[in-house]
């Protein structure tokens, strides 16, 4: 009998072995909320597939929910098969994993109220390490001679006049700046701490080193963004681009005093004409002022909002220069793209009414006259749907921001037949993605294109939105499936979030300087994300530095490299993380609310 037993123990353990190897569950790392949707998804590369779960106390053992695993996807990706298994309507708090019936378990994870707490203000830290001029990371100083200007004769300064433009943030683990992805950045940073500012707190000073100032971290950051855009748009007939372009990439340093543009440690500062600018040999398809200027309206607005009860001098500032970015942006309807010298890589934005509708919205919002709102619902009805929703693909940054953030401005100050109309179009581009996402087990409908990290926190608040305004929870697996992809539940199994959680599968060899030289951390950082393996085979001087620890879970559709070398899949961005900032600050306030 002691033999028999033995016998079956070893073909289990041969069996779950087995199974291991060929099938996996992959989960949301930083858990689920005890009121929220909870999903985890099974996968495998063989044609078995599972008829149950059991969800198991990590520390009993113990079987304390079992279900079905319900419809069974095709092939995706790597796999050929796979299960959404849904365990929502358990809500008890602590540590479990998940067992399929063919023995494939989890890694454990927590159901509790707590598990995106901090996760916003962890995810600060990336901002503050990008800081240029002061950078609290280093505790040094860098791009202190900001710089010549370049395009700006027309206004009385001539190519390589110097100006003050030194500030911001890095675009990303270059040191390029962007005028459109910063004020979009700002403009979240402000909305969350606008939208859940108890979930905020206040460690740091506004120069980011440690101490209390009184203001919430998430302000402070957002202050010093508002403070560079200030700098970028001095006087109404000025208003600057970038500073720097693709020279910067001619190798990876800390940021120091950089000296590769011919004139000492200053760059380059282009001004925005309306016309095209330098794209590589070519020209870019610049045809106006209107998708930055109106980008600068929004974040200086909200900014007033926010400020005026307790720093009424610098808000009367920003409303000023909100006003006087709004005649800039009607100076020459259309795109403002950015420059690059070397190479053809750029932000080709290609839309700006949807700007310009948020643009309205906040004129609105500070002057409160009508005729601000009604244009702002032209301009809406004019981009309903955030064109890369319905075509499933785009280029780099062609429809940014990647979602439509004047619909909800309106949703919230429109009357109801406008407000019903514009959470139409939200609904529509929802369903423009779920036709796709519920065709695989990820619920994956957002395109693979460079930055899909970026689009998909951007989807996830844009569902978000949708459900609170309308009550229409039809959705609400779709919003949590987004955010899932982003901390594990994608083929790779890994959290797309640098150091987020801190026991998790995340970014190890991110395509960083502060990462490949010197081995620091670069805290919540948001990498890229998978692009299309077409994308990827196609890229210049693109190359992996070590044996790819997930090449089991690439394929002819999309791949995603944890490698320094892949600067496609593994860069972190400035402006995608201070998205996720908003999600995650959503997240956490949806957990006291309902806690």
């Amino acid at each position: 009998m002691k033999n028999l037993f033995s016998f079956i123990l070893l073909l289990f353990s041969v069996l779950q072995l087995a199974a291991q190897e060929n099938a996996w569950i992959r989960i949301n790392q930083m858990g689920y909320l005890p009121k929220g949707k909870k999903v985890a998804v099974w996968v495998t590369k063989q044609d078995k597939g599972i008829r149950s779960f059991a969800v198991v106390d990590a520390g009993t053992k113990k079987v304390v929910l079992k279900g079905k695993s319900g419809k069974a996807f095709g092939q995706y990706g790597p796999f050929t098969k796979g299960y959404r298994l849904d365990f929502s309507n358990f809500s008890r708090k602590g540590e479990f994993f998940l067992r399929a019936d063919d023995g494939t378990t989890s890694p454990v994870f927590k159901i509790a109220a707590d598990a995106y707490a901090g996760a916003a203000d962890f995810t600060l830290r990336y901002m503050r390490q990008q800081r240029t001029l002061f950078n609290p990371f280093l505790q040094d100083s860098c791009h202190t001679h900001d710089g010549f200007t370049m395009y700006a004769s027309a206004v009385g300064l001539p190519d390589s006049t110097r100006v003050d433009v030194g500030g911001g943030w890095h675009d990303a683990s270059d040191y390029l700046q962007y005028a459109t992805t910063s004020a979009n950045a700002t403009y979240h940073l402000l909305a969350a701490y606008r939208d859940f500012p108890s979930v905020f707190g206040d460690e740091k000073q506004a120069n980011g080193l440690d101490g209390k100032n009184g203001i919430a971290d998430v302000l402070d950051e957002a202050i010093w963004g508002l403070d560079w855009l200030l700098k970028m748009h001095p006087d109404p007939n000025i208003m600057y681009n970038q500073i720097a372009d693709d020279r910067d990439h001619t190798k990876m340093r800390l940021p120091g005093q950089d000296s590769v543009y011919g004139r000492g440690h200053e760059r380059p500062v282009y001004f925005i004409d309306g016309n095209p600018q330098q794209r590589g040999k070519f020209m870019n398809n610049t045809t106006g002022t209107s998708s930055t200027a109106a980008k600068f309206v929004s974040a200086f607005g909200l900014g007033h909002d926010l400020l005026k009860d307790q720093n009424s001098g610098y808000a009367a500032l920003l409303k000023e220069k909100a006003g006087t970015a709004y005649q800039y942006a009607y100076k020459k309807p259309g795109v403002t793209q950015t420059v690059s010298v070397k190479s053809p890589y750029i932000y080709a934005e290609d839309n700006w009414v949807d700007d310009m509708e948020l643009a309205e919205a906040t004129m609105f919002r500070l002057h409160g006259k009508d005729d601000y709102r009604q244009k702002a619902m032209e301009y809406a009805r004019q981009e309903k749907v955030t064109p890369w929703m319905i075509r499933d693909t785009a280029n780099h940054y062609q429809y940014y921001p990647f979602i439509n953030l004047g619909h909800y401005e309106l949703a919230k100050t429109s009357d109801k037949q406008q407000r019903e109309e514009v959470l139409a179009y939200y609904k529509q581009g929802i369903e423009e993605v779920y036709g796709r996402a519920k065709e695989n087990m990820f619920y994956r409908g957002v395109p693979f294109i460079w930055c899909s990290n970026n689009l998909t926190t951007s989807f996830a608040i844009q569902c978000l939105w949708y459900r609170e305004a309308s009550g229409d929870e039809a959705y609400a697996e779709l919003e949590q499936a987004n955010i899932d992809w982003l901390f594990g539940v994608n083929p790779w199994g890994t959290s797309m979030v640098y150091g987020l959680p801190a026991h998790g599968d995340t970014p190890k060899d991110p395509h960083s300087a502060f990462t490949y030289l010197h081995g620091y951390p670069i805290d919540g950082g948001l990498v890229d994300g998978p692009v299309y393996s077409t994308i990827y085979k196609n890229l210049i001087g693109i190359k992996l530095y070590k044996e790819d620890a997930y090449a089991d879970f690439q394929s002819d559709l999309v791949v995603y490299h944890d490698d320094f070398g892949d600067y496609s899949t593994n860069e972190p961005t400035m402006d995608g993380t201070a998205s996720l900032i908003y999600l995650l600050s959503a997240k956490e306030h949806e957990a006291k609310k309902k806690e």
